[in-house]
């Protein structure tokens, strides 16, 4: 029994080696395709698609290990095929600051990432794999695609923009500098319209396809969700620090007044 369940293991651990394996392999493959439609990718396209890649497989494949996944489930793949994707957002947002680059290819990519946001969670759900890494995994993915979409949108619009894009790092930040900030958050259903809108305007605004002033207001409407969302979280957060902090005193308090009462 001992000896089929090690089997068993090392079969999990080849099968989730191989994942990631193949993940890097379509990585540099839609970075080829990329070039050929282009014309060639920049010197930084290419090190950024690929460093995307590299260092992208590398973290997943950490944390897989750190949870000791033996199976790369169905909707793991799907968020897979999306990060394959933001890794060719990447490169094409990079060969954008060095030379005039075709938006269509990106927003394209950026639209289908969008779409398959809403099936890996969708697959999770009715396949009984909803997992703590998987929605980590997901949610990542999710933030880097707002941070590149960002960056791209603050050329035209402005640096206000990038605001969108950093706020779930600074959020982690925080977290590392304000203990209670890094409390884990309540499930809730909004976060995940509220990060689909950001890819939608942010995608929008990159594609250049609605006037100035239009896409100034979609994004000033993007940002104030986004604000109420993480506000809501924040006072969460707040709330149940005081409520935790006023119960631990409690005990202290009730023992200093019967000390009094026995004194008295």
């Amino acid at each position: 029994m001992l000896l089929l369940y090690a089997e068993d293991t090392e079969a999990g651990v080849r099968t989730v080696r191989i994942s990631m394996v193949i993940g890097l392999i379509a990585q540099v493959a839609l970075l080829a395709v990329l070039a050929r439609n282009s014309i060639g990718f920049s010197g930084l396209g290419w090190l950024a698609g690929l460093s995307y890649g590299v260092i992208g497989t590398a973290l997943l494949a950490r944390a897989l290990a750190r949870a000791a996944a033996l199976v790369f489930g169905a909707a793991n793949w799907v968020t897979l095929v999306r990060a394959t994707l933001v890794g060719g957002v990447t490169a094409l947002v990079a060969d954008a600051f060095v030379r005039p680059t075709e938006m269509t290819d990106l927003a394209t990519l950026a639209a289908v990432a969008l779409v398959l946001d809403g099936v890996d969670g969708w697959v999770a759900r009715h396949t009984g794999s909803v997992t703590a890494l998987g929605a980590r995994y997901d949610m990542e993915v999710d933030a880097f695609l707002i941070f590149m979409l960002s960056v791209l949108a603050a050329r035209s619009v402005g640096p206000w923009v990038l605001a969108i894009g950093l706020a779930r790092y600074a959020a982690v930040t925080a977290g590392w500098i304000v203990p209670w900030l890094s409390r884990p958050v309540p499930p809730r259903y909004w976060r995940k319209p509220v990060a689909a809108i950001q890819g939608i305007v942010l995608t929008v605004a990159v594609a250049g396809i609605v006037p100035g002033p239009v896409i100034d207001l979609m994004l000033v409407v993007a940002m104030v969700l986004l604000a109420e969302s993480f506000g809501r979280d924040v006072w969460w957060q707040w709330y149940h620090k005081v409520r935790t902090d006023a119960e631990a005193a409690e005990p202290t308090i009730v023992a200093e007044e019967h000390v009094y009462a026995r004194a008295a």
